[in-house]
């Protein structure tokens, strides 16, 4: 068996990134070949078997001539027709299968995907693809509206956990900043509106009232990275908010680790891998409710600056189990990836037992 996925490579190192490297590690651990096309317009460092078409034509290129059994394409953001076309050419290329992950969560309650019908090019393209993952039961409540069978769906959430991950150390700055600030609150995501960081900003400033010193450290990139430098330059507690920018995975695994609250302040999401993670970790989360945050996670209103204010404050003042020293593996979800592409080539893979073959698939679209 041989795997090509088609999606974004870090950096940065986002939820869509964050899944296809974790299936990509947890593959080449198995000396099952998986090789990356990268489609992101950002050129990055070259790395084995991870390629970097310049331009339409040369993706194309690497679809017809590179030889893998099963494409599996990631996508995350909003759907076009661009894009759509790229998935159905994939279908196109005789003797692979299939396979497209679905990780923007908050789509389906969009206008457009509420729009969504099975006569529409998206229904007539996600058809035609092998399988469908979804990375929770909305989406694959949308994949159902667009026509797509049930029988060629599959719930898989996209965090995971690869045997041998560990939390490396942070870097210089962000570790001094940590050590500088108690309660230390963290942020993952990007610095879009979606994300809502003036909130956090926010909230930082009221409840510094009672922990003065306490601080923000925000992790990820985005178009809004100078307007928020800007709003934060005006702010009196302004060196006590740290925009870190891209910070490579187990480094973020680390700050998470270290937080007293991971905050996930958005106006739409989905199912966060870094809430996920946190909870993985023992760290405190508060997240704005979106009908799909997991158990364990502090729920406020969306833009709702009080209710955030005092969830954090009862959140602080219980503090914290002891911080995770390493990552417990957890590659249920990888495994599920794995056995899906098993049935498509219906032939196991090298270091694969014959347990793991026989273990039932979950119910489908449950």
């Amino acid at each position: 068996m041989k795997v090509l996925q088609i999606g974004p490579f870090p950096p940065p190192y986002g939820g869509v990134e964050r899944n296809l490297i974790a299936i990509r590690t947890f593959l080449r651990q198995r000396q099952i070949p998986c090789g990356v096309i990268n489609i992101t317009r950002h050129r990055k460092a070259e790395v084995d078997d991870v390629y970097q078409p310049k331009g339409a034509l040369a993706l194309v290129k690497l679809l017809f001539t590179l030889r893998y059994d099963i494409i599996h394409i990631h996508f995350g953001g909003m759907l076009n027709a661009r894009l759509l076309s790229l998935y159905l050419l994939c279908t196109l290329v005789a003797g692979r299968r299939t396979v497209l992950t679905f990780h923007s969560g908050g789509y389906p309650s969009t206008p457009q995907g509420k729009a969504a019908r099975p006569f529409s090019f998206a229904g007539f393209v996600f058809r035609r693809l092998d399988r469908l993952i979804a990375v929770n039961g909305e989406i694959a409540d949308f994949f159902k509206r667009l026509g797509v069978k049930a029988d060629r769906i599959r719930i898989i959430a996209p965090h995971a956990f690869v045997a041998g991950e560990g939390l490396s150390a942070l870097p210089d700055e962000l570790a001094a900043f940590a050590a500088a600030h108690q309660p230390l609150l963290v942020s993952v995501g990007g610095l879009e509106p979606e994300y809502d960081v003036p909130a956090q900003v926010e909230l930082l400033g009221r409840l510094r009232t009672r922990w003065p010193n306490a601080g923000l450290a925000v992790i990820g990139s985005g178009s809004l990275a100078s307007d928020l430098r800007q709003q934060v330059a005006t702010r009196a507690y302004a060196s006590h908010v740290r925009l870190c920018g891209d910070v490579p995975h187990a480094s973020t695994m680390r700050a998470i680790a270290e937080a007293d609250v991971l905050l996930r302040t958005t106006l739409y999401d989905g199912d966060a891998i870094s809430v996920r993670e946190a909870l993985h970790l023992g760290t405190p989360v508060i997240a704005t409710e979106n009908g799909m945050r997991p158990a364990g996670v502090v729920v406020v209103p969306v833009a709702d600056a009080d209710a955030l204010q005092q969830a954090a404050e009862r959140t602080l003042s219980q503090g914290r189990a002891k911080r995770a020293a390493a990552m417990v593996p957890d590659e249920s979800n990888l495994e599920e990836v794995l056995r899906l592409y098993q049935e498509l080539t219906n032939r196991p893979s090298p270091g694969t037992s014959t347990a793991q073959l026989q273990r039932p698939m979950p119910q489908q679209g449950k």
